[in-house]
C-alpha cells in the first residue's frame, strides 16, 4: 500500500536528551531504550469512514516521537496497517452499494491527504490486511501446531480462536481484572458467547468462510483474518521481535493490543511484544465522547474544506497532553489560530530574542513524555518577547522557526 510524500524535517544543531514516555504496562514513565534503528508499529484505521479529529490527535503523537528519533539520530522503521478486511467495512459498503473494496480505497485516500496536510511524517511500512493474508494464515499455522489455537468445528463455519491462557503473562498489558476485560471485549469486537470455545475470552484469529463475505484459502479452511493477530502477523514479519514501540489510542488498549502482543509472544517466546506501550487519549466534542452514533464526529476533511488550515488543527491538538482525553470546540480552535498567527508573526521579525533557551526547554519538554503544553508555552514566551520588545539576534526567528517545524511539525 502506498504512503503519502513527505520531506524529511529540518536537521536540528546540537541534540536534545533521550526520550522518556509513559508505558502502559509499566504503569509509570520510564526511557524508552533503542538501537541505532528505532522501531514502532502504530495501528490504522479501518477505512469505512473519514479521518476524524481522534484519528489526528493518535498519529500526531506518534509523529512526535518519530520527530524526536529522528532529531537523536536515529533511523526509523515505522509501520502502520490498513484493516481493509473487517465487518464496519464491509456493513458500510453494503448500506452505501458499493463495492467494499473501492469504499476502503476511497477512505485511505481521504487518509493519505488527511495525514499530508496535517505534516504527519509517513510510515516507513504502509500495509493493509489483504496484502498480508499469507502472514496471518503462516502465524495462524503455528499457533495451531503448538497448541495455542484451536478449531471450533459446528458443522458450519470452523472458525480458528486463540486460548487466552496460551501465555502466562495475558493481561499485563491493560492490567485488567478479568470482569473488565470480558466487559471490554464484547464491547469491542468480541464475542464472549460463541458456543464451542473454551473460554469466553478466546480472540478470533480465523473467521471461516461465510456466503457473500470475501474469504482467502488456508490449510485450515478458506475464510478472513480476525482483528488481532492481523496487526501482529504484520509486526512480525516487517519488524520483527523486540519491538521498541507498539502505540495507538487507549481504546485499543484491550482487547486489540493485548492479544496482539499475546498472539506474538507465544510464537516468539518472548516476555514482552514491544519494550514500550504507548496510548494516546480520546478527544471528545463540546463535552460528548465523538462517536458515529451521535453524529458528532469532526472530520479532518470537513475542516479543511471549512478553510480551516490544517496547521491550526494541529496546534489545536498539540496544546492538550497526548494521554489526556480531551475537549475540541470552537474555542480551542480559535487559540490555535491566534497560536499560529503570533507564532509567524514573531518568526517574520528581522531579529528577536536569543532563543537558545527557548530551543532547550522545548526539546526538554518533549522529550519527557511528549509534553506539548510547556513546549507551547515556552514558544509563546518567546514570541511575545519578541513581538512587545524586539531584540537583536538575526538569526533567532528562523532557529525558532525551524524548531517548530522539526520538533513540532508546524509551518511557520
Amino acid at each position: 500500500m502506498q504512503s503519502w510524500a513527505f520531506a524529511s524535517p529540518p536537521a536540528l544543531p546540537g541534540r536534545g536528551p533521550e526520550l522518556r514516555l509513559y508505558d502502559t504496562a509499566d504503569r509509570q514513565v520510564r526511557p524508552v531504550a533503542t538501537g541505532h534503528t528505532a522501531t514502532m508499529y502504530v495501528c490504522g484505521i479501518t477505512p469505512y469512514d473519514a479521518t476524524h479529529l481522534g484519528h489526528a490527535a493518535t498519529y500526531l503523537a506518534f509523529d512526535l516521537i518519530h520527530r524526536l528519533w529522528l532529531d537523536l539520530g536515529h533511523d526509523v522503521h515505522y509501520v502502520q496497517n490498513i484493516t481493509d478486511v473487517d465487518d464496519p467495512l464491509f456493513e458500510r459498503a453494503e448500506r452505501d452499494g458499493v463495492p467494499w473494496r473501492d469504499l476502503a480505497a476511497r477512505e485511505v485516500a481521504l487518509f493519505r491527504d488527511d495525514m499530508a496536510a496535517l505534516r504527519v511524517l509517513p510510515p516507513h511500512e504502509y500495509v493493509s490486511a489483504t496484502e498480508a493474508i499469507d502472514e496471518v494464515v503462516e502465524l495462524v499455522e503455528k499457533m495451531l501446531a503448538s497448541g495455542a489455537a484451536y478449531a471450533v468445528d459446528d458443522g458450519d463455519y470452523p472458525d480458528v480462536y486463540y486460548h487466552a491462557d496460551a501465555t502466562l503473562q495475558f493481561g499485563y498489558e491493560s492490567g485488567y481484572d478479568r470482569d473488565t476485560m470480558l466487559q471490554l471485549f464484547a464491547e469491542r469486537g468480541g464475542d464472549p458467547d460463541r458456543p464451542g470455545k473454551t473460554d469466553p475470552l478466546d480472540a478470533l484469529l480465523w473467521r471461516a468462510a461465510r456466503p457473500g463475505e470475501p474469504s482467502w484459502p488456508s490449510p485450515f479452511g478458506p475464510g478472513r483474518p480476525g482483528w488481532h493477530v492481523e496487526c501482529a502477523a504484520i509486526a512480525l514479519s516487517r519488524i520483527g521481535t523486540g519491538l521498541d514501540i507498539q502505540g495507538g489510542g487507549t481504546d485499543l488498549i484491550f482487547p486489540h493490543h493485548e492479544f496482539t502482543a499475546a498472539h506474538a509472544e507465544c510464537v516468539s517466546g518472548e516476555r514482552r511484544f514491544a519494550r514500550h506501550y504507548v496510548h494516546a487519549g480520546m478527544i471528545a466534542w463540546e463535552g460528548h465522547k465523538m462517536s458515529k452514533s451521535r453524529g458528532n464526529l469532526v472530520l479532518i476533511s470537513d475542516l479543511r474544506a471549512q478553510g480551516v488550515e490544517p496547521m491550526a488543527i494541529r496546534l489545536g491538538l498539540l496544546a492538550g497532553h497526548y494521554r489526556a482525553d480531551r475537549d475540541w470546540d470552537a474555542r480551542v480552535l480559535e487559540q490555535a489560530v491566534a497560536r499560529l498567527d503570533r507564532w509567524r508573526s514573531a518568526t517574520a521579525l528581522s531579529a528577536g530574542p536569543d532563543a537558545t533557551d527557548t530551543i532547550a526547554r522545548v526539546r526538554r519538554y518533549l522529550a519527557d513524555d511528549l509534553n506539548t503544553p510547556k513546549a507551547l508555552a515556552a514558544l509563546d514566551a518567546w514570541a511575545t518577547d519578541a513581538l512587545e520588545y524586539g531584540g537583536h539576534d538575526a538569526g533567532a526567528p528562523r532557529a525558532v522557526a525551524t524548531v517548530v517545524d522539526a520538533l513540532l511539525g508546524v509551518d511557520l
